[in-house]
């Protein structure tokens, strides 16, 4: 038997579980294997959840969080990671003890905070963990409008909006920002804004009528993660996960009557 030489990179989610497989550690892991990346995984909560609501949810021991991610992080250290659904302050204190004590590597922290039927994902009193204790290890972070309303302390409603936010959240935590439109009313395009401190980009794609998933913005951080993980710097990683995203959306297919991204092409790089 020939030794395996060919190795993967590996990319680890600190996230919640979505038992409809269409967000969450599911989504991930999924985005994760169709780059080509081996995913790790560390789970935050378990939630019971479809496409069209949330109907309960229990949230991981702290001990276990922390667990989960001291196995990934002793025999499969990963080169880029994710955070999502992190629910409670515990949780968050939890995370950020990782990259407060170690040189650890690029960070991107999705900042959940309501599911998109309205459910909420992070407990009000986890808000300023979230700001104070972890977005500030962060390389980048990846705001809806709504969640940008809360990062920068205004409602984005226009792409001049959403400029000023991404400013002022790199301002206020330190990180790159990529504040994501695809939400905004009145709006002809899916426009996303980045700004680094340095470079401000302005990505855009078409809508696509009649399509509305679950779990784009898991999937999207998730892509970007995993361009992360497999060397691309970080405006390369963003770009390339926002095609990632356009087109998984765009190729949504039906299961079980209900509309899913589709994580299941093969991505050549």
């Amino acid at each position: 038997m020939s030794r395996i030489s060919k190795r993967m990179a590996v990319a680890l989610t600190i996230a919640g579980s979505d038992s409809g497989g269409g967000a969450g550690i599911q989504a991930d892991l999924k985005t994760f294997a169709s780059l080509g990346v081996h995913g790790a995984s560390a789970i935050t909560c378990i939630t019971a959840q479809n496409p069209k609501r949330v109907l309960g949810i229990q949230s991981c021991r702290p001990e276990i969080v922390r667990r989960q991610i001291e196995a990934v992080l002793s025999e499969l250290p990963p080169s880029a990671v994710k955070t999502g659904m992190l629910y409670s302050t515990e949780i968050i204190r939890v995370v950020a003890a990782f990259f407060r004590r170690r040189k650890h590597p690029p960070l991107v922290v999705d900042p959940v905070m309501m599911a998109s039927s309205g459910s909420r994902l992070l407990k009000p009193s986890a808000i300023e963990s979230l700001m104070s204790e972890l977005i500030p290890h962060a390389a980048l972070v990846t705001p809806n409008l709504a969640e940008a309303e809360v990062l920068a302390g205004r409602e984005p409603t226009s792409v001049e909006d959403m400029r000023l936010a991404a400013k002022e959240i790199h301002r206020r935590f330190g990180c790159a920002a990529l504040v994501k439109g695809g939400h905004l009313r009145n709006s002809r395009e899916a426009a996303d804004v980045f700004f680094d401190g340095r470079d401000e980009w302005l990505l855009t794609a078409p809508f696509i009528k009649g399509v509305s998933t679950h779990g784009t913005g898991c999937t999207y951080s998730a892509a970007i993660t995993g361009y992360l993980a497999l060397g691309c710097g970080l405006i390369q990683a963003v770009s390339r996960a926002k095609e990632y995203i356009s087109q998984a959306i765009a190729q949504s297919k039906a299961a079980a009557g209900q509309l899913v991204l589709n994580n299941f092409r093969r991505v050549r790089h």
